[in-house]
């Protein structure tokens, strides 16, 4: 099998030739509208960052802003702790992916009315993904992680009572704390995004499917599934 792709002397093997890598959607389940993808991402924002340097795969663990204004996809920026090795080891304009996960649950066939005539259902696991690939750009500038941290702080400090910001420190302390971070970006050139709500059921067996799942408190993925 012929590498389809080349990093730093490196060869990444698909186990599809002739098709680029990507994450296993079947029909019912593939999201391709933006918006539902982006607000999911904009919902769940901690990414999952996953790189490959010389050393082999890596994944970090970040909370992205979006900015769904920038190429055809979107922007994502972020920072990561000038003492984490991620952005020296990955080679500026290295491609990457980033994760998001939303909600997720355990499906038992015991909520299907369907198991209890034919019983013939399985157990599944229901779940929301975005993968977002595109280039990563280091950026070790003081003014873009001021503006991301400043950007972030304000939009999840928005529901607390008293909302901090970073004025409520000294103005020398958040010096020494953007002085530890490092910024990134990654211009997101492929979106894909699997919503598998057990859309394959019939009507009755996803409603019997949400039933359950509210009934052991996993209405985040109850109330995805009743959107459809």
């Amino acid at each position: 099998m012929k590498p389809l792709l080349t990093h730093s002397g490196r060869s990444f093997i698909c186990l599809r030739p002739l098709r680029r890598c990507s994450m296993y959607i079947p029909g019912h389940f593939n999201e391709t509208r933006k918006e539902v993808l982006h607000a999911l991402m904009r919902t769940h924002p901690l990414g999952m960052l996953i790189t490959h340097t010389a050393n082999g795969l890596d994944a970090n663990h970040v909370p992205f802003e979006l900015d769904a204004d920038v190429g055809p996809h979107g922007l994502l920026r972020a920072h990561v702790a000038r003492a984490n090795p991620v952005w020296k080891d990955v080679p500026d304009g290295s491609r990457v992916m980033v994760v998001f996960r939303g909600p997720q649950a355990y499906i038992s066939p015991n909520w299907y009315p369907s198991k209890h005539e034919a019983h013939r259902q399985v157990p599944t696991w229901n779940y929301e993904v975005v993968h977002a690939h595109g280039r990563l750009r280091i950026v070790d500038d003081e003014r873009f992680v001021r503006g991301v941290v400043g950007r972030l702080t304000r939009r999840h400090e928005a529901e607390q009572a008293k909302p901090w910001k970073m004025g409520d420190a000294p103005a020398e302390y958040i010096e020494q704390m953007l002085a530890m971070i490092v910024g990134i970006e990654v211009e997101i050139d492929r979106l894909e995004g699997k919503r598998k709500l057990s859309q394959n059921k019939e009507a009755r067996d996803v409603q019997g499917a949400i039933d359950g799942l509210r009934a052991n408190g996993e209405d985040a993925v109850a109330s995805a599934m009743a959107k459809g």
